[in-house]
């Protein structure tokens, strides 16, 4: 593999501290060194890429993106997909089990993770939790964890049964690899399309209360600690794209009590309210649903308190068709891994002054710890050759019919943005280049 040298750029690292000038050489998909600047001057690389005024950072780890293939390929594909990810400064993103037929099996797992899928960055995934996803039986853990699954998940199907969940966090914690669980209580929320408050009323829609989330992530923890003292394991629960305060709260405590809890949030969860739903945006529906402003407020405090271990984007493409009929019809989700970095940059660091470092941790180096992937989200020499290099000062303005995603379902269609990817490396390989 030929090298790549990236000079003259500010390196910031959070896994090591480094928040300095350096150059870095990338060699055989591995950082080969990184060293002051002009230290590597002499070394004669296939390309070069002048990072001047640019901060060289860890590529991005997405643990949640829905790649729709098999099944579903006129909304995206996972070529199409972990391009629109390199364009976005990822270099890794974790497969949820949702596709057609679902995720379940070693068969499908090997199929979807093969290089004829044509992925542009590193593709991991999470099969589901149970077969079809259907909350009734495990699957093969152990078969797929050998296969490369990073952990277990139903996804937007949550485990509702105490035995089942009891049972796949047992099973996941004897494999060292976490349970990811979309919080849903679905006895609650049957017939809702958007946060229950003010707007729904004033639209004349049922809305998921708080208490659909919270109870899920209530019942999880206590089963953890259940677990903890009857079953002498630690069992890891990932809770995913967090939105109330309530939940946030619960999860606080447990990671006080000293049980094995992470969670995730999504950018449009701390950049948006319910009042961007407008006059029924179907671009503006996603499961969970955007909150009110004192949610809003309770996600950003929990990831600067360190509630929140990661941001994941829930990147969830759907066709035209599908997202323009009634509010009600039209399917959950948006695209996000383009615009997830602009909105970290815009809401967080500049609004909210989080630190460079702290959000890079959040979009690299703390989703690859959680999913146990330890060459990776880090800038140390022998680490993956995983690299973004942003310019953190550009503003610009996010074009959806501009996107390499198949579908351009979003909130964020002209909407400002913070900092943009010039060049995005993978395993040594320059996947992206502005």
């Amino acid at each position: 593999m030929s090298d790549v040298l990236i000079l003259n750029g500010r390196v910031v690292d959070p896994a090591s501290g480094i928040d300095e000038a350096r150059d870095l050489l990338l060699r055989d998909g591995k950082i080969a060194a990184l060293d002051k600047p002009g230290s590597l001057k002499n070394i004669e690389a296939a390309e070069t890429i002048d990072a001047s005024g640019l901060v060289v950072a860890p590529g991005l780890v997405d643990v949640h993106v829905h790649l729709r293939e098999p099944g579903q390929t006129y909304k995206e594909t996972i070529a199409t997909g972990t391009a629109a990810a390199a364009a976005g400064g990822f270099t890794t993103v974790v497969a949820m089990p949702n596709t057609m037929p679902v995720n379940d099996s070693v068969a499908g797992l090997e199929w979807m993770l093969s290089p004829q899928r044509g992925a542009v960055v590193k593709l991991f995934a999470m099969p589901a939790a149970t077969m079809g996803s259907m909350g009734a039986t495990l699957t093969d853990f152990a078969a797929l964890h050998k296969a490369g699954a990073l952990g277990f998940t139903d996804d937007g199907k949550p485990i509702l049964e105490d035995a089942i969940m009891r049972e796949a966090l047992i099973a996941a914690a004897r494999l060292g690899v976490p349970i990811s669980q979309h919080a849903e209580d679905t006895h609650l929320t049957g017939g809702c399309s958007m946060n229950a408050g003010p707007v729904a009323f004033r639209l004349g829609l049922r809305g998921m209360t708080i208490e659909a989330e919270s109870r899920i992530v209530e019942r999880d923890i206590r089963l953890l600690r259940e677990i903890e003292k009857s079953e002498h394991l630690r069992p890891h629960l990932h809770v995913q794209h967090i939105s109330t305060g309530r939940a946030l709260e619960a999860i606080r405590e447990a990671k006080r009590q000293g049980l094995h809890v992470t969670c995730e949030a999504a950018p449009h969860h701390f950049t948006l309210t319910d009042e961007a739903i407008g006059d029924y945006d179907t671009n503006a529906k996603m499961n969970p649903p955007l909150r009110a402003e004192a949610d809003r407020q309770a996600v950003l405090a929990g990831l600067a308190d360190g509630t929140v271990d990661c941001i994941a984007t829930d990147h969830a493409p759907h066709a035209a068709h599908e997202k323009e009929q009634e509010f009600e019809r039209a399917p959950n989700g948006i695209t996000g891994l383009e615009t997830a970095l602009g909105l970290a940059l815009r809401v967080l660091h500049r609004a909210q002054g989080l630190s460079l470092s702290k959000i890079l941790s959040l979009m690299s180096t703390s989703p690859a710890a959680i999913v146990s992937l330890a060459d990776r989200g880090s800038l140390a020499v022998g680490s993956i050759a995983d690299v973004v290099v942003f310019d953190p000062a550009a503003q610009w303005n996010f074009a959806a019919k501009d996107s390499r995603s198949k579908s351009k379902n979003t909130p964020f269609d002209g909407a400002s943005m913070l900092g943009r990817v010039h060049a995005t490396v993978s395993e040594g390989r320059i996947v992206f280049r502005q």
